[in-house]
C-alpha cells in the first residue's frame, strides 16, 4: 500500500546566534515544496547544555528535519547523537560552505559564536543608514541630497517605506518622497546631487486594493477619490512622465517582493556607478496585468 504524501513536516532550526541565517536558508529550501507546509520551530541562542536539553525535548516531541548553526563541539555531538537515535536528518548548514572556504584559502576556520553580528564599522554604518532613513521618510528630504544614497519616488501605496527600511538594513541611506500630482514636485530632487533616484509604480488594481484596505483600517470615510482606478491610472501616468523627463528608472512592484525591489535598485545603482550614463539608465518595464 502506497504511503500518502504528508501535508506538513516539522522543521527545527537550532542556532547559537539569532537564527536569521537558518531561517533564510530553510525558507529558500522549503518553498520548493509547495504542497507540504513546514511547521518551523526556531531555537535561537542555544549556547549551553541546559538550553540544548530543552531543544532536544522539543525535537523528540515533534520529530522532523533539524538544521543547525552551532560552533560548540560538545553541543554539536549531543545534538547529532539525539537525532541519530530519533532517526531524523540533522545538518550543519554552513559546513559545506566552510569546507569550500577552508580548501580555497588554505587556512583553518576560527569559529566565533554570532560572528556575523560583530559590532564593527559595517554594523554601525547600517545603524546610521537606518536612523537616516527613518528621519527622512514620507517626503522629509535631507538638507543636502548628497547625504542620501537613494531617493525613492512613488504615489501612495507603492511600498516606498518598507523598501526604504530594507535598503537601510543593507547600509544604504534612503529617503522616500510621495508623488501627488496636485502638489508641487520638490525640484531640488532634479538638481545636481549624488543620490540615486528611482521611481516605484504598481498596477492600478493592486494600488486600489491596498489603498482600500488601508483606508478601511484607518476608518477613513472619504474613499472614492483615493481608491478610484482611473485616478490612480492618472497618478501612474504622471509618475512615468516625470521619470521619463529626468531619465530616472521605473520599477513595477506589482509582482515583486520588497527584497526583489531592493535588489533591483541596488543593481541599477551599481550599473550607474560603473559608468552607465543617465541616458542609458535601465527602465524596468511594468509586468502586464489584466485590464491594463
Amino acid at each position: 500500500m502506497a504511503h500518502s504524501q504528508p501535508s506538513y513536516f516539522h522543521l527545527h532550526l537550532v542556532s547559537d546566534s539569532t537564527g536569521e541565517t537558518l531561517t533564510t536558508i530553510a525558507k529558500a529550501a522549503s518553498v520548493q515544496y509547495a504542497q507540504i507546509r513546514p511547521i518551523e520551530h526556531v531555537h535561537p541562542l542555544v549556547r549551553n547544555a541546559r538550553q540544548l536539553k530543552r531543544v532536544l525535548q522539543e525535537i523528540e516531541q515533534a520529530p522532523g528535519i533539524v538544521l543547525y548553526t552551532i560552533v560548540n563541539l560538545d553541543l554539536i555531538a549531543a545534538l547529532e547523537l539525539k537525532c541519530k537515535e530519533l532517526k531524523v536528518p540533522c545538518l550543519a548548514v554552513l559546513q559545506p560552505i566552510m569546507q569550500v572556504f577552508e580548501s580555497y584559502l588554505g587556512a583553518p576556520k576560527t569559529p566565533r559564536v554570532a560572528g556575523q553580528h560583530v559590532l564593527d564599522a559595517d554594523y554601525f554604518r547600517r545603524i546610521d543608514a537606518l536612523n537616516f532613513t527613518m528621519a527622512h521618510d514620507d517626503g522629509r528630504l535631507p538638507d543636502d541630497l548628497n547625504d542620501a544614497d537613494i531617493i525613492l519616488l512613488g504615489i501612495s501605496r507603492t511600498s516606498k517605506t518598507p523598501t526604504s527600511i530594507y535598503l537601510s538594513q543593507r547600509g544604504y541611506k534612503t529617503a522616500n518622497v510621495p508623488l501627488v500630482p496636485s502638489l508641487p514636485f520638490p525640484e531640488q530632487i532634479a538638481s545636481q546631487h549624488s543620490a540615486f533616484v528611482v521611481c516605484l509604480i504598481a498596477s492600478p488594481d493592486r494600488i486600489a486594493e491596498v489603498r482600500r484596505n488601508r483606508a478601511l483600517l484607518l476608518a477613513d470615510r472619504d474613499l472614492d477619490d483615493y481608491v478610484d482606478r482611473s485616478r490612480i491610472a492618472a497618478e501612474i501616468t504622471y509618475t512615468r512622465k516625470l521619470c521619463a523627463k529626468h531619465g530616472w528608472p521605473v520599477i513595477d512592484v506589482t509582482r515583486r517582493s520588497v527584497e526583489e525591489t531592493a535588489a533591483t535598485i541596488i543593481r541599477l545603482m551599481q550599473d550607474r556607478d560603473a559608468g552607465e550614463s543617465e541616458a542609458d539608465s535601465e527602465i524596468v518595464p511594468p509586468e502586464p496585468t489584466h485590464g491594463d
